[in-house]
């Protein structure tokens, strides 16, 4: 007696839905999903890389055109206690629905800066954690594009008769404090000790 036996294939079917078909939270899914903006700035003064609300737009740009979004920012200066803040806006859209986030940052005098200028940065600030918000762009160090991590240097240890723990006894001696010298070498338990007793 023979059998049949069939054959079943998962067989994957994309199916090409328009941006019209998709509800606005989809759409912002696929941008959130699709979207990919590189730190493309360098502070040499804090020797890091970030992005600006300027990169954001610039990656986003083509994605709300495909995804038949429009976007606009908007900012208000508002006062929470004694302190004045720029809020932002990042609003997306069609043509029946909205979503909306906000950004804050704290308008504050700097140095060298006129009064448009502390403005103009506090804007780009708010506008660019609108839009962090917006299009779930972390800037923490979880982040796989977070590169801001400055390496802090290791301490050296301070090993037992060495040159620089008889240094280290010789400060202790002209009344140098133990958690200074922990401040700058690595100092284990048993050198610690050591130290105190070569007092």
């Amino acid at each position: 007696m023979k059998t049949n036996e069939t054959k079943q294939e998962k067989v994957l079917v994309k199916t090409s839905l328009t941006p019209v078909a998709l509800s606005i939270n989809e759409r912002l899914i696929a941008i959130q999903t699709e979207l990919k903006v590189p730190k493309g700035n360098y502070n040499s003064f804090g020797k890091y890389k970030y992005r600006s609300a300027e990169d954001i737009l610039e990656s986003v740009k083509p994605l709300l055109n495909k995804y038949e979004l429009a976007l606009l920012l908007t900012d208000e200066v508002v006062i929470y206690g004694n302190k004045l803040f720029i809020k932002s806006t990042a609003n997306i859209s069609t043509n029946c629905n909205s979503i909306s986030v906000n950004g804050f940052a704290e308008m504050s005098e700097h140095k060298g800066m006129s009064s448009e200028q502390c403005t103009g940065t506090a804007s780009s600030y708010a506008r660019k954690y609108a839009l962090n918000g917006l299009f779930l762009i972390d800037e923490t160090e979880s982040d796989a594009d977070h590169d801001n991590k400055k390496e802090i240097p290791k301490k050296p240890i301070l090993k037992a008769d060495t040159d620089k723990f008889e240094e280290a006894v010789k400060y202790l001696t002209t009344g140098g404090s133990i958690d200074a010298i922990k401040a700058k070498y690595d100092v284990s338990q048993e050198v610690e000790t050591k130290l105190i007793k070569s007092i």
